[in-house]
Order: structure tokens, then C-alpha cells, then sequence
């Protein structure tokens, strides 16, 4: 599909994954994969090629054994200008009949959708490391992460209501979880106002803002490798009851991660790390 054939060695792992045409993915540390949307000559507007790219680039990384922690940031000035408007015109469909058009239209969504919830299920966690402005969709994509940080100059606005849509991918789902505040999401969703980056870090959205975008990205390799030299078995079953937490009853949770323990605490990983001794198998 959208991914090229061509397959490139990352130098300081010796392993090769694929090459995407609107992501730079480098390794900045051991274990640790950095994922940057890769389109600064359009502010990382986010075409459908690298809305798919997205998914795609997350969903290999899940399966690749020696990931253990992923960075997402955005090369050049900013995270992202969201929705690509130019390149989104293509979404309309053809058909003259409206249901066939609804049909079609619910299908590329669905797509859509699937491509950012793929960062939250990636069993790596995700670290995003925002900077300059995350807008739009860019919102809708870190919400999928399990971390988030942001640089001083930064700010996000929930956009979609200025260019006439509702926010479909992901925002009005998983922000006010994260947020803790329904009427606070909904002023930012209704009015589309710019969120600062102080706000952002006061309400909840992001963990913490460093100075800039460079020590930003140092902080995040810093953390994405602190999480790496951790049992992967442990850190990728708390990811996973995490994510599952949120969305059950608290019994429902307590019932899935006593199953999981019993059959991962009989593996070698508790040994390992109570001993100090030895180093993790990469799953």
C-alpha cells in the first residue's frame, strides 16, 4: 500500500523496519524508536498518506521485539497544522446516490479512526513530544499516547469546529479521560480556542513543559529509555490494564489483571528484575 518496499537498517540496533514516505523514524537510544511526522515544508499537515502511514508505522512497531518505548514528535517548526484541507477534498465521494456517498464516506473515517487508535494500541508505550502547535487532528493523535510533553511556546486547539466538521478521530473520546473536566473539553471543543501550554500542563493534558523543543526531546529520550531498561513483559501488561482500566469498572479491571499476573508471574522477568541481575529478553 502506502508503505514503500524498501527496508532500511537502523545503524545503532542493526535491524531493519520499513521506510515511510511522510515519517522519519530514528533510534536515539537503545530499545527506544522515534517517530516524526515528516512533512515541515507543510507545518506537517497530515495527508491521508501519512494519516495511514501513521497506523502502519504503530502497528509494526507493536510487533517489533526490540522496540520497548516509542517517541512521537514532529520535525521542523511545529507538531502539526492538522487535517491536510487540500488533500482531504479527495475524501468526498463520487457516488450521486447521498446513502452510497454515507457509506463510503463512514468507510474512509472508520480508516481514519483506526490509524490513530493504533497508537493506543500499540503495546510500546508512546511517549509525544509536542512543540510549536498541535492542531486539529495532532490532538486527536496524542490523545492516543501514553505520555504526553510539550514545549513552552507550544499551544493546541481542538480546530474542527472552525472548518465546519465535528472532531471524529479521537479527541472527543479520549480527552475528557484525560482531562478530568467535561465542561472544560466541551469549551474547547465548541469554541476552539488555543490552549497554552501552561494550561495544558495546569488541566492535565500533558505530564510536564520543558523550555523548548530540545530539551523537550532530550527529556523524552530520557524517559523512553528509563521505561526501556524495565521489564518489557511488565511494562507492556501495565500499558495494556491501563488502557483497559479506564474504560471498565474497577472490578472489571481488578478481575483482567489478576488473570494476566497469574500467567506472567510465572516467567522469568520478577526474577530478573528483584535480582538485579541479568538482562531482559526482548519478547
Amino acid at each position: 500500500m502506502l508503505r514503500k518496499a524498501l527496508q532500511r537498517s537502523l545503524p545503532s540496533l542493526g535491524r531493519s523496519i520499513s521506510t515511510y514516505q511522510f515519517l522519519k523514524i530514528e533510534t536515539p537510544s537503545p530499545k527506544v524508536y522515534h517517530v516524526q511526522l515528516n512533512r515541515p515544508e507543510k507545518r506537517n499537515a497530515m495527508s491521508l498518506e501519512m494519516w495511514y502511514e501513521i497506523g502502519e508505522a504503530f502497528d509494526e512497531l507493536s510487533d517489533t521485539s526490540d522496540c520497548r518505548a516509542i517517541i512521537l514528535s514532529g520535525n521542523g517548526k511545529m507538531f502539526t497544522a492538522g487535517i491536510d484541507i487540500s488533500a482531504f477534498i479527495s475524501v468526498v465521494p463520487q457516488q450521486s446516490d447521498s446513502a452510497h456517498k454515507s457509506l463510503s464516506l463512514l468507510k474512509t473515517v472508520k480508516k481514519l479512526q483506526d490509524s490513530f487508535t493504533a497508537v493506543e494500541k500499540c503495546r510500546k508505550p508512546v511517549i509525544a513530544a509536542v512543540h510549536g502547535a498541535c492542531i486539529g487532528g495532532g490532538i486527536d493523535l496524542i490523545c492516543g499516547a501514553d505520555i504526553r510533553l510539550m514545549s513552552s511556546e507550544c499551544y493546541m486547539q481542538v480546530k474542527e469546529v472552525d472548518i465546519g466538521i465535528v472532531a471524529d478521530v479521537g479527541t472527543i473520546q479520549r480527552l475528557p479521560k484525560i482531562v478530568g473536566n467535561q465542561s472544560l473539553v466541551n469549551e474547547y471543543c465548541l469554541t476552539a480556542r488555543k490552549i497554552s501550554s501552561d494550561e495544558a500542563a495546569r488541566v492535565g493534558i500533558v505530564s510536564r513543559v520543558l523550555v523548548d523543543k530540545e530539551s523537550m526531546i532530550e527529556e523524552a529520550v530520557a524517559l523512553a529509555a528509563q521505561i526501556a531498561s524495565k521489564s518489557p513483559v511488565a511494562v507492556q501488561g501495565t500499558k495494556s490494564n491501563l488502557v483497559y482500566s479506564r474504560d471498565h469498572t474497577v472490578q472489571e479491571g481488578l478481575d483482567r489483571v489478576a488473570l494476566w499476573n497469574s500467567a506472567m508471574l510465572l516467567g522469568g522477568d520478577p526474577i530478573v528484575a528483584m535480582s538485579g541481575a541479568g538482562e531482559f529478553e526482548d519478547p
